[in-house]
């Protein structure tokens, strides 16, 4: 679904990094961890959320 604006483990926000992140390394040709590591992304739990999510709002959204 949406990216969940706090992290499930730590609580750090990380929701405002998400557009960027997108933007940069699943639709550009940028490195994720060199995308992370410049928006200060440095926790593993937090980079796990970012990395590992998957947008479906998209595909959801004619569902409901």
């Amino acid at each position: 679904m949406m990216v969940p604006v706090r992290c499930f483990t730590c609580g750090n926000v990380i929701g405002g990094e998400w557009e960027e992140f997108k933007e940069r390394a699943r639709e550009g040709d940028e490195d994720p961890e060199k995308v992370l590591d410049e928006l200060g992304v440095e926790r593993h739990c937090c980079r796990r959320m970012l990395v590992s999510h998957e947008d479906l709002v998209d595909i959801v959204a004619p569902y409901q």
